[in-house]
Order: C-alpha cells, then structure tokens, then sequence
C-alpha cells in the first residue's frame, strides 16, 4: 500500500474516533445554552428555599412565569435569583413611593429572606420585564446542594 493511502487510512480512523466525542460535547453545549441554566447562588437571600452556597439547575425555556415562581434573570447587568411577588396588575409595596401597580409585562421579585435580600423593594427601577427573565427553577429541582443532592 502507499504512503498516500495509509495516511488516507489513518485520517479516516482519526475522524471516526472523534466524531462521537465531539458530537456529545456539541449536544452537552446545546443543551446548557438553550435548555437548561445551571448557576451558582452566593448570598442568603432565598434561604431557606434555597440555600447560600447552592448549585441551582434551572430551565430556559419554560410557560409564562406566575406568582410565586422562582426565577434567573439579569439586573444591572447581573444575573439574581428571586421569587416572583408580583405579576401584571398586582398592586405591591414600595418602600419609597408606597403602593404601585405592576406594568404588564413586567414583574415584581423579592428574595425569600427578606432581611438580607436586595431587591425590587429598593431598586430604582423595581419591576424586572419579562424578557429579562432567563431562567425558572423547577420546584422538585430547587438546589443542588454542596453535598450533591436535591432539596426539598
């Protein structure tokens, strides 16, 4: 055989070799970038819920986030993770400027741990729109706890 085409062989088998793993990393880097969400949580401010120091696995593409869903969305150029505790039409609580309505097509969020969470409670511009909103996280998958398991 000549040297052309044991060469020719060895490329082939090369390619071969590859295209599994490279076609599971292109799958695994679909999935993280449009389907899943997987995050980090360094404060306490959904505690107990989810706990400080948490791994988060959540979902991107979801149904119209409701009332009491845990979400990830970006703020000021960073992304939180906060309870929904108001939807269009809602009236809610603002320390500085007392009650006001939720806009359609925007959200109120607060952190589970009031005392220590900053949120739209003192934001400038409290109410997040929904397509700030990048992730939902599920409730049977709300931490991946230090120790690796699911919490209630």
């Amino acid at each position: 055989m000549n040297r052309t085409g044991t060469l020719r062989k060895r490329f082939s088998r090369v390619i071969r070799n590859l295209a599994a793993p490279i076609g599971c990393g292109a799958f695994f880097l679909f999935l993280l970038r449009f389907i899943f969400f997987i995050g980090y949580v360094p404060s306490a401010s959904m505690e107990p819920a989810i706990r400080e120091g948490s791994l988060i696995l959540g979902l991107r593409i979801f149904r119209e986030p409701a009332l009491g869903d845990v979400v990830v969305f970006s703020h000021e150029n960073r992304l939180l993770v906060k309870r929904i505790s108001g939807v269009p039409g809602d009236i809610v609580y603002i320390p500085s400027s007392e009650c006001t309505a939720v806009p359609e097509g925007c959200y109120f969020m607060t952190g589970d741990n009031r005392g220590v969470s900053y949120d739209s409670r003192y934001w400038s511009e409290p109410f997040i729109c929904r397509k700030d909103i990048i992730a939902m996280i599920p409730r049977h998958s709300r931490q991946l706890s230090k120790a690796s398991h699911f919490a209630p």
